[in-house]
């Protein structure tokens, strides 16, 4: 039985656990070390009981304190080679590169690790599986491909990235430069595109999706809430979203 609980998603911070068995997974790690450790205790958890950090990307929201962390509780990590290369703080006690579209394992979960069109240097998302059901997470996305559906069809599943709304983008305090960051082909995912995204889905298995990394200045609750009740044909009240403060607490798979 997989269990998911998220410490926070949001351009100020990400990190995500995932649980099954024995093992226990932290996904990102980008708060502060004394952060991370109060948001896990939050959750029911200690960083002693952590096996692992695995990481998607780079930048900072997502590798924040990673290696600090990882070092005062000497724990393994896994990211891809180009993510090491982008590490600012190189510095890790067990580091583990895998490679996009190679799964491998850790402890009790499996992990198929996939390419997502985002502007870091070999980014990666993953789907996690207990042998049985299937946990999509898909984040840091500029635009959707085939790739993704594929990836993510069938899950059981979904934390998938609401990030903005195009209209209040272009109308909103970013630099222009930073706008059209955020809202190119390799920046993040705009409500609709997630919208579209999970309707090309078959969502005959799906026990959860979540809305992720929304942003606080882009975007509203009800605008992302609108787009996954489209997708799903329910109500905007019955979708979920993940908070910056408050990520959301523990989900199963059962």
């Amino acid at each position: 039985m997989i269990r998911f609980a998220s410490l926070g998603s949001g351009s100020a911070g990400n990190a995500l656990l995932v649980e099954n068995g024995e093992t226990r997974l932290l996904v990102d790690c980008g708060f502060s070390v004394q952060e991370t450790s109060a948001r896990l205790a939050r959750l029911g958890r200690a960083p002693a009981q952590i096996d692992a950090l695995l990481i998607t990307h780079e930048h900072s929201d997502h590798i924040g304190s990673s290696a600090a962390f990882a070092r005062r509780y000497g724990l393994p990590v896994y990211m891809t080679p180009g993510t090491r290369m982008g590490a600012r703080d190189p510095v890790y006690p067990v580091l583990r590169e895998f490679h996009a579209e190679a799964p491998f394992a850790i402890g009790d979960l499996e992990i198929q690790p996939f390419t997502v069109p985002h502007d870091a240097r070999e980014p990666a998302q993953f789907v996690f599986s207990d042998g049985v059901r299937k946990l999509a997470l898909l984040t840091d996305a500029g635009h959707v491909t085939a790739h993704m559906i594929a990836k993510i069809d069938g899950v059981d599943g979904l934390l998938l990235e609401c990030n903005h709304d195009p209209l209040m983008l272009a109308q909103g305090p970013y630099p222009v430069a930073l706008k059209k960051r955020v809202g190119g082909l390799y920046g993040h995912l705009p409500n609709h595109e997630a919208q579209r995204l999970l309707s090309s889905i078959d969502h005959g298995r799906l026990q959860h999706v979540v809305g992720m990394h929304l942003s606080e200045r882009n975007n509203r609750p009800e605008l992302a809430r609108a787009a996954l009740a489209t997708a799903l044909g329910c109500l905007p009240e019955e979708t979920s979203l993940a908070d910056q403060q408050l990520g959301f607490t523990w989900r199963e798979l059962r």
